[in-house]
């Protein structure tokens, strides 16, 4: 990993215009599509660089991807100033996650918001077999799991250890499910904002490996072994780091038999 992180590092390829803005749309379309959005990589880009609302698309889909946009730009503004993980910072994440698609939740106690970023106070299930703690733990475990970050972040870690530490945030928020919904955006941003303090390359979800995604998540909570969702996310990390790798040396896949890769085309 050490290996793979320098050779992708000396690309500097944050000094191409426009190459993090790019990345952070790559972002937001793998995930929100995770979730069921129905916007091309075209759609999303469009959108979001020019504001154009796709034809013939749910608005909801277009609110999700907005959303997640600016709750990733959120993310990242907050990992620069060295913010510690907070409750309140995974309540503000998942806020602005679900800003525009939130619905009023009416339950026996009382009536919430999912777009305020509100704890849920009500029990939900993923799947036939997919069950989360009850609602009057949510708040004690999500407790929890913030006070174990903030311990492990304030230690000496490696890189292996930075990833290890970010990689197993998502997988704790997800098994929690603390919101109504939004719970999977809001954990791969969780793993985003401590890959981003640390200052490295942020983790992408490829949303054509969903089902191997679930999976990892269900394998990790039925064996309760973290290392299948490390597994899983250390192997799309590296997948995307080599794919960066790999397109920053062929610069045109047009006749790249010519030396340098690149050929007029009149």
């Amino acid at each position: 990993m050490e290996e793979l992180l320098n050779k992708y590092n000396k690309l500097n390829l944050k000094s191409i215009v426009n190459y993090e803005r790019f990345n952070l749309i790559s972002m937001s379309y793998h995930s929100t599509k995770i979730e069921g959005s129905t916007l091309s990589a075209l759609e999303t880009q469009v959108l979001l660089d020019n504001g154009l609302t796709p034809k013939g698309k749910d608005i909801n889909d277009t609110y999700m991807v907005s959303d997640h946009f600016k709750a990733l730009q959120y993310v990242i503004e907050k990992a620069s100033t060295k913010e510690d993980i907070s409750l309140e910072l995974i309540q503000n994440i998942n806020s602005l996650v679900m800003k525009n698609t939130g619905k009023l939740m009416k339950v026996a106690l009382g009536t919430f918001n999912e777009s305020d970023g509100v704890l849920r106070r009500w029990n939900v299930t993923a799947g036939i077999n997919s069950k989360f703690p009850n609602y009057d733990k949510v708040e004690y475990l999500t407790n929890e799991l913030v006070d174990i970050l903030v311990s492990k972040m304030k230690g000496n870690l490696s890189t292996m250890q930075k990833l290890n530490l970010s990689f197993d945030a998502h997988y704790n928020l997800v098994a929690i499910h603390p919101f109504g919904d939004g719970n999977g955006r809001t954990s791969r941003l969780l793993m985003n904002y401590i890959q981003a303090y640390y200052g490295l390359p942020l983790a992408i979800v490829n949303s054509e490996d969903k089902q191997e995604y679930i999976q990892s998540i269900i394998d990790t909570t039925e064996k309760g072994n973290i290392q299948f969702f490390r597994d899983f996310m250390l192997g799309q990390y590296k997948k995307r780091l080599n794919e960066e790798i790999s397109l920053y040396n062929q610069p045109s896949n047009i006749n790249t038999k010519d030396k340098g890769g690149f050929h007029f085309l009149f």
